[in-house]
């Protein structure tokens, strides 16, 4: 399984990554805000079509490793950033997509579960986004919060944000050039 999200067309990535079961757990990963907090954002998810999903991001504090500083093409934004969406679909344990409602947009991020034995296949899609640039920026972010959820489910110590989205993002530079 490659590990690296694919572009399906100018606005779409998809990602899978198959993770330690079974899928209630990660079901909890994706909709209760203490456990997503853990490798992705904070906040409360209405498991309701049309009910509010809150995005409180701190990236920072999603690994106790220290030296994770923010490139210079985020530095500009806050370190704790938060944001709305709202359910579009939903079927526990194995359907929740919401909107990503980010800088007056509106994107679309499923998360799609199933069963394989004792894992789970997760296949994230982000639909809707803008331009090149939000496509890269996504795909380091997903890629390196998905890495981190990887982790916390293996038992381990979750890798530092940063600096995994950023080396990350120089591999999907290289990969959308080569497309």
């Amino acid at each position: 399984m490659n590990k690296f999200g694919e572009r399906l067309d100018e606005s779409t990535v998809r990602f899978e990554r198959l993770l330690p079961g079974p899928i209630e757990r990660v079901w909890q990963h994706i909709t209760q805000s203490d456990k997503r907090a853990k490798w992705l954002a904070a906040g409360n998810t209405e498991l309701v079509v049309g009910g509010l999903v809150e995005m409180n991001f701190h990236n920072a504090s999603l690994s106790p490793l220290p030296d994770d500083e923010p490139p210079k093409k985020y530095c500009g934004l806050p370190e704790k950033m938060s944001f709305p969406g709202h359910v579009t679909r939903c079927d526990p344990p194995h359907l929740l997509a919401h909107t990503w409602e980010f800088e007056e947009h509106h994107s679309e991020v499923e998360y799609l579960l199933s069963e394989q034995d004792d894992k789970v296949l997760l296949v994230l899609t982000h639909r809707r986004l803008r331009d090149d640039d939000e496509v890269l920026s996504v795909s380091g972010g997903w890629h390196a919060h998905l890495e981190i959820l990887d982790d916390i489910l293996g038992g381990q110590t979750p890798r530092p944000y940063w600096r995994t989205h950023t080396a990350l993002e120089a591999e999907y530079v290289s990969r959308l050039e080569k497309a």
